[in-house]
Formats: structure tokens, sequence, C-alpha cells
């Protein structure tokens, strides 16, 4: 009796050994007797012991670094790119049985393609357009491992390593457009208040009384300010008269020293 219970016992033992469990996010890739039988999974299934094997599979979202590659672009500057990389396994099967690696496949695939894509482009396509770069590794890096079952999501260029010398030269080039910047600004500007200025000048001098009225409005702005000089203004017509009162007394001056002139010279020969 104890030998058949014993017997019982190893056989249950070994189809026990036959119950698999996989959580959601993995998938039972099995072989039976080294041919290819069937994907299972998630959640309990059974396996023939010794005759079936199991190779499980996560099909979660992976990320792969891609380390800095050294890469000449299109306008011959020597930078270093790196870049991180989304996939995931949608078919277990082909991710077992057509690459050896499949982690190492994808890494190689990224790092080739994101070294060829930025050499086609220009430096300055590199820095300001990096969406069209990364949408391009997406496509060419998604086709290569589609037949392995493999699904890029997303690449994303993150550093883009420039040398010292270009650095300087980016940065002269950038202040030199800040400057001719400034200068058109401030050109347009006075351009505008010569302009301002002229028409203003037309009206006031078709309307004296406008002119008149500033005068006031500046002895006002003056006389708001703390300062200790004192500056008065008086009425253009004002000034034009008193200009012509003093050159007729200097006319009368000279006249007068004429007439005194001639007497003298009378009574000397008289």
């Amino acid at each position: 009796m104890e030998p058949i219970l014993i017997a019982f016992l190893m056989l249950a033992g070994i189809g026990l050994q036959g119950c698999k469990i996989d959580r959601e996010y993995q998938r039972g890739v099995i072989f039976r007797l080294g041919r290819y039988q069937k994907t299972k999974g998630p959640g309990l299934y059974y396996i023939l012991p010794f005759i079936d094997q199991k190779m499980q599979v996560d099909i979660r979202t992976k990320t792969v670094d891609i380390a800095p590659q050294e890469t000449v672009t299109a306008d011959s500057v020597t930078i270093k790119v790196n870049a991180v990389l989304y996939y995931r396994i949608i078919d277990a099967a082909k991710a077992i049985n057509r690459v050896e690696s499949y982690q190492n496949a994808v890494y190689q695939a990224a790092m080739t393609t994101l070294r060829n894509v930025v050499g086609q482009n220009n430096l300055d396509d590199v820095l300001q357009d990096r969406d069209k770069i990364n949408h391009k590794v997406q496509e060419i890096v998604d086709e290569i491992t589609e037949p392995w079952g493999i699904d890029i999501e997303r690449v994303e260029m993150k550093d883009v390593e420039i040398p010292t010398s270009m650095q300087r030269a980016m940065a002269k080039e950038a202040e030199a457009l800040r400057e001719k910047r400034a200068r058109i600004i401030k050109a347009s500007a006075e351009q505008e208040a010569s302009q301002k200025l002229a028409e203003a000048s037309q009206k006031i001098m078709a309307n004296p009384a406008a002119l008149e009225l500033r005068r006031l409005q500046m002895l006002t702005e003056i006389g708001a300010e703390n300062n200790t000089t004192t500056v008065v203004m008086m009425p253009s017509d004002l000034i034009t008269l008193s200009k012509q009162w003093s050159d007729a007394m200097e006319k009368n001056k000279t006249t007068e020293k004429e007439t005194n002139g001639n007497k003298q010279i009378t009574e000397y020969l008289s």
C-alpha cells in the first residue's frame, strides 16, 4: 500500500510541475520537444512536464538608453548625441524565435539609426527640429524591429554636445543677431519720431497760438521740477520787437555821432 501511495504522490508532484501562472504583463512561449507550440498567459495554464518548455516574456514597455554617439552633421560639424527609446513586445513568439537577444538587437538598431539620421541633417536642424529627427528614427527602427514582434513607441533625443569652438561661434552669431535687431528697432523708432516731429512742427507753424501754448506747457513742466534754475520764456513777437527797438537805438546813436562830428569840423573851419 505504501509503495502505491508514494508512486501516487510522485505522479501528483510531477503533474503539479506543469501548472504555470503568469501575471497580466507576462506571456509564456511554449516549446514542445523543441518546436514552438503556442503562447499562453496571463493567468493559470498547464504544460506537459518534461515535454513542454516555457520561456517567459515581459510585454511591458521598456526603455533603451542610447549612449552618446559621435557623428558628423551634413554641414561637417562633429557632435555627440544621445537618446532614449521606448519599445514594447507585441508578439512574444517572434521576439524569442526570430532574434537571439531582442534587447541588444533593439539597442544596436537604435544606435546606428540615430547616427545615420543625425548625419543627414545640418546642425541647425538637429538643434531646432528635434521632433522631426525623433520621428524619423522611430519610423526606421520600427521598420527594422517589426519582424521581431516589437513595436517602437517613441524616441526622444536628449542631449546634443557641441564642440567648444562651435559654441563660441554660435554665441557670437546670436549676439550679432540681437545687436542687429536692436539697431533696426532703434532706427525705426528714430524714423517714426522724426516723422512725428515734422508733422508737429508743421501744425505749430500753421497755428502760432499752439506755439505759445507749448511754451506755457514747458514752463509748467520746468516749474514742477525740483531745481534752482529759473527759465523765463518770452513770446516770439515780443522778442522780435525788442530786437527791432535795439537795432533802431544803435542806428540813432550812430547818426548822432556823425552829426556831432560834422559840427566840430564846421566850427574848426570857421
